[in-house]
């Protein structure tokens, strides 16, 4: 691949640069300001409001410079001790929050009146007030953001440390289990195979370990739930994803509906494979002959002609990130997997993390982080307390995005083309749908247990088992399951977000059914302005309030089937393919 990297120069000259470590000590100096107002009482709103803003702008864009610096570059020890040295102002920082909340709960009549000439922050400040109330006094907060560094979140980093490191023999060479489970996309079913056996060794080596983590970060996400009066940690997840019970029960049912619908597709992908059934290694088995590869080049000009078919200043934004090098596009030695955007408040501008490799997943992946980008770019005019939007609305315009192209990539596909594109749609729509319902499901379940104490190794795996059969079904061979799966997932390990899951699954029919809606609109006027007032306003009202700006009701189930039934239509043209093939 060509030598092609992002341009960061426009935030700082570098990581030790002056200009870095001036934005640093400003950072810092902002903090100890801040806390000694809101210590003192004697400070005005509107002087907490502007000071709360230019904190979070230069505290993110630290953080993004120099999370950008590390993961092109793991061995950069000078990016390290950046990433590190604005890491350790976020006990600042929580304190500060702590001392913002309760000045929030404390000074009703000053908020009000201050949201009454702005009341754009009417929201927000009352989800402040709201989280106050589950907040515990100001130094048993401060001892719990501490000693979560060297408690659950120390567990959380080992079980990162030893996923990304433990190793099994496979054919003669020693492979991480990363490397083990990338092979789940291998062509040849028996080498899918060997990985998978040689996955679960690898697993069962380390399930202690994992056990006593899981358990120790579940019992101390109940414990602090207990304390700062949540009735459970699923309640607090939902306050903090900004929807309400009833959404979330209707995108939970909704998902529940629609196995049977999944199960069938699973039942086709074998019959693709030549399979009687699918076990779980084969989840991720590509299927047809798609011959469809693209150079950087041309996954450029196909993003910003499929955003521009749909919004002309989408298209426009998409080849200007293109155009000035606002990717880093390319796999390297000492980069990073993955892919991701990150936005830079400085300059009001995001970077794109990818690893590029010619296929058409990686033109979907370019065109799924650029909505993420488009996103930010929409809230970039608005300050940062009414810019920070929830998991759940977050992956709303990458999915949108990402379906535009799709769609666009299907139109221009042969028959054969069209079986491995479609089927990679409703592989990854499975995987948001069903298997994030699953990990709903463990997840609940061990919360229910671990009330009563710790659990083992073997409960855990029988849990999850449980639960994949209730999922799968028989889309799957029930005795070929991943009984490890709670330890292959770091979205278990994290006291700060349980349920971290669902929000996906939320983000994915979310954005199919904006895209339904955006077929069906009779309104005269261009859809796109609804979705970018839309996606203005996802970092200052509740999630509901928000989609009844499009005119949608997220608590009714009906609105989920509209996404559902997108995912269905490929379903069904996937069987249709594979009955001629």
């Amino acid at each position: 691949m060509e030598e092609k990297r992002w341009n960061l120069s426009p935030i700082y000259p570098a990581v030790d640069s002056k200009e870095f470590n001036e934005d640093l000590a400003k950072l810092k100096k902002l903090l100890a300001g801040l806390k000694a107002k809101l210590e003192s009482g004697n400070v005005q709103v509107r002087e907490l409001v502007e000071m709360e803003n230019e904190i979070s702008d230069i505290e993110e864009t630290l953080g993004s410079y120099a999370y950008c610096n590390v993961s092109v570059n793991t061995t950069d020890k000078a990016a390290v001790n950046a990433l590190n040295k604005v890491d350790e102002l976020s006990m600042d920082s929580a304190v500060c929050g702590t001392l913002f909340n309760t000045y929030v709960a404390e000074h009703k009549d000053q908020i009000d009146a201050f949201c009454k000439e702005n009341p754009d922050y009417r929201f927000v400040f009352d989800e402040i007030a709201e989280e106050a109330k589950h907040q515990m006094p100001k130094e048993l907060e401060e001892l719990a953001a501490d000693l979560m560094r060297s408690g659950s979140d120390a567990f959380g980093r080992l079980q990162e440390t030893i996923s990304s490191s433990a190793c099994a023999e496979l054919d003669g060479k020693k492979l991480t289990v990363i490397q083990l489970r990338a092979l789940a996309t291998n062509a040849d079913r028996e080498t899918r195979r060997k990985a998978y056996e040689a996955e679960l060794k690898v697993w069962k080596e380390h399930e202690i370990a994992f056990c006593y983590a899981l358990n120790s970060i579940k019992g101390t996400s109940i414990s602090l739930e207990k304390r700062r009066n949540w009735a459970s940690p699923i309640d607090r997840s939902i306050a903090g994803a900004r929807i309400s019970r009833k959404t979330l029960d209707a995108l939970i049912g909704t998902l529940e509906k629609n196995l049977p619908m999944f199960r069938r597709y699973l039942n086709t992908k074998a019959k693709l494979l030549g399979l009687e059934k699918c076990a779980f290694y084969d989840l991720f088995a590509p299927v047809g002959k798609s011959e469809m590869t693209y150079t950087y080049e041309q996954a450029r000009e196909f993003v910003v002609k499929q955003y521009g078919a749909f919004n002309p200043a989408m298209g426009e934004f998409a080849a200007n990130a293109f155009d000035n090098n606002w990717i880093d596009p390319f796999p390297r030695a000492g980069k990073t997997g993955g892919a991701y955007d990150i936005y830079m408040p400085k300059i009001k501008e995001s970077r794109v993390f990818a690893n590029f490799d010619g296929t058409y997943d990686g033109v979907s992946t370019f065109a799924h982080e650029l909505g993420h980008a488009w996103h930010d770019h929409v809230v970039s005019t608005k300050p940062a307390m009414l810019r920070s939007y929830p998991m759940t609305l977050a992956e709303t315009a990458s999915i949108f995005s990402e379906f535009i192209v799709f769609k666009g990539a299907v139109e221009q596909a042969t028959d054969e083309q069209k079986i491995s594109i479609i089927e990679q749609f409703v592989q990854s729509a499975c995987q948001v749908c069903v298997d994030i319902l699953c990990r709903f499901y463990f997840e609940r379940e061990v919360f229910e247990q671990r009330r009563e104490g710790e659990l083992m190794p073997d409960e855990m795996c029988d849990i999850m088992i449980d639960c994949q059969k209730k999922t799968y079904g028989d889309g799957l061979d029930e005795n070929l399951l991943h009984p490890y799966m709670w330890a292959v997932k770091g979205h278990y390990y994290s006291t700060g977000f349980s349920f971290y899951n669902y929000p996906y699954a939320f983000g994915q029919l979310f954005g199919l059914g904006l895209y339904s809606r955006s077929k069906n609109d009779k309104s005269g006027r261009p859809f796109y302005e609804k979705y970018n007032e839309l996606l203005s306003l996802t970092g200052q009202l509740p999630a509901e309030d928000v989609a009844k700006s499009a005119g949608i009701d997220i608590t009714d189930p009906a609105f989920w089937q509209e996404g559902m039934d997108i995912i269905a239509s490929y379903a069904k043209q996937l069987d249709e393919l594979a009955s001629k093939h």
